[in-house]
């Protein structure tokens, strides 16, 4: 069974090279759908004979998501993120799922190491975003449990792990809303796992941490903008100081991220400091 690797990207220079040689052995084909990228990420993914469609880069970045799914050709589609990065592991147990018929991907599940922590992720996001997927009998798509690096190290605690991410799916069977930084991928079929970690630099450095957590940001004070949430004391104190309180608390008590030692701390205080910078920003809006 052949497989398309689909992005969406937009000045990944530093990030496109690595992330394509994880899977150019593979992929049958790679599309790049780019926002316009002022440095050499278009270029350098190319030089891995990506086909590469340039366009407007939007706020919503699961527009341009979309159009990469859109593009591939094959019944199987690996959508990733220029920081992301599969081993070899894990390309060895895509390529072997993509071949399995229905029945056999069915055992196959049972037989996950780590089953009982994938599902328990999986209600938890479906609690959060409704159900994911249908009660088919057809395999349409699969969650990939992720590792993320930050400062150094990747966090296994927390509440970060397993960090299911919808990445392999089959063509015209998932499909983002685009509507929300927050959505969840629509799929019209069953929904499986797999068991190899995909691996997530998305913080090597403090600066980058930085940036993404300031775009991210921007991005929850325009849905308070569409939601048209109240500026008055209830809501201010909830996000300024009940949220981020419970954030840290939840994520570095019930969910042991001071196992992750100083990046584990640091990660959970600035991760909860977004409630209160997105606050203030919306009211300075």
């Amino acid at each position: 069974m052949k497989l398309s690797v689909v992005l969406a990207t937009f000045n990944e220079e530093s990030n496109i090279g690595d992330c394509l040689s994880s899977v150019k052995d593979i992929a049958d084909e790679i599309i790049i759908v780019d926002g316009s990228s002022t440095d050499k990420t278009v270029e350098i993914a190319k030089s891995f004979g990506a086909r590469v469609v340039v366009t407007e880069n939007h706020p919503i970045f699961h527009i341009n998501k979309q159009k990469a799914l859109d593009l591939a050709k094959n019944i199987w589609v690996l959508q990733l993120d220029a920081d992301e990065r599969v081993t070899k592991k894990l390309s060895e147990e895509i390529l072997k799922v993509v071949n399995m018929a229905d029945e056999e991907i069915d055992k196959y599940q049972n037989t996950i190491k780590k089953r009982k922590l994938f599902i328990k992720h999986q209600k938890l996001l479906e609690n959060r975003d409704g159900k994911i997927g249908e009660d088919t009998n057809e395999y349409c798509a699969f969650f990939i449990p992720r590792l993320n690096f930050f400062l150094g190290r990747y966090l296994r605690y927390g509440g970060v792990y397993p960090d299911g991410v919808i990445r392999l799916v089959k063509k015209n069977k998932a499909f983002f809303p685009c509507k929300s930084v927050h959505e969840q991928i629509v799929v019209k079929g069953k929904v499986g796992w797999l068991q190899n970690d995909l691996l997530h630099l998305d913080s090597p450095t403090f600066k980058r941490y930085l940036e993404k957590n300031s775009r991210y940001i921007n991005l929850i004070v325009d849905e308070f903008r569409r939601d048209n949430v109240s500026k008055d004391i209830v809501q201010a104190f909830k996000f300024i100081v009940y949220k981020p309180i419970e954030w840290f608390l939840v994520t570095q008590i019930r969910h042991k991220g001071i196992l992750d030692g100083f990046q584990g701390i640091v990660f959970s205080f600035f991760s909860a400091l977004r409630f209160p910078r997105a606050f203030m920003r919306y009211l300075k809006s």
